[in-house]
């Protein structure tokens, strides 16, 4: 005998599928990405401050020393290059981290641009 139901199926309607609407979607995605940001942002700070109460040789602030060059533009299209003879070294300070911190910037971005000439 048969009943027309099939048995050990869920009927139409009783299951339900959590469809996020594009909006609430794009706002949770904002916040865990905030979220995740802060976290890590916090975690490089922590980092930084015991690195600092135990510190050894240049860790986490380091300063780097480098000449000053200055690039003066001439009339003939032309550049030249020169030590400048008031203030011929700079120096400097850094922290080892991801982000910037107490006032330095990171290391990581400070050593590529040391070097490159001043522009007059």
């Amino acid at each position: 005998m048969t009943t027309g139901k099939v048995v050990g199926s869920n009927p139409i309607g009783s299951t339900k599928i959590d469809v996020f609407s594009p909006r609430k979607l794009f706002k949770r995605i904002l916040i865990d990405t905030a979220t995740a940001f802060a976290v890590l942002y916090v975690s490089d700070y922590v980092s930084v401050r015991i690195r600092a109460m135990h510190a050894k040789a240049a860790d986490p602030f380091e300063s780097i020393k480098s000449l000053r060059v200055l690039t003066i533009p001439e009339k003939n299209g032309k550049t030249e290059y020169e030590v400048d003879a008031q203030n011929p070294e700079q120096s400097v300070t850094c922290v080892h981290s991801l982000f910037p911190h107490d006032g330095y910037s990171p290391c990581w971005h400070v050593k590529p641009r040391i070097n490159r000439p001043i522009p007059m």
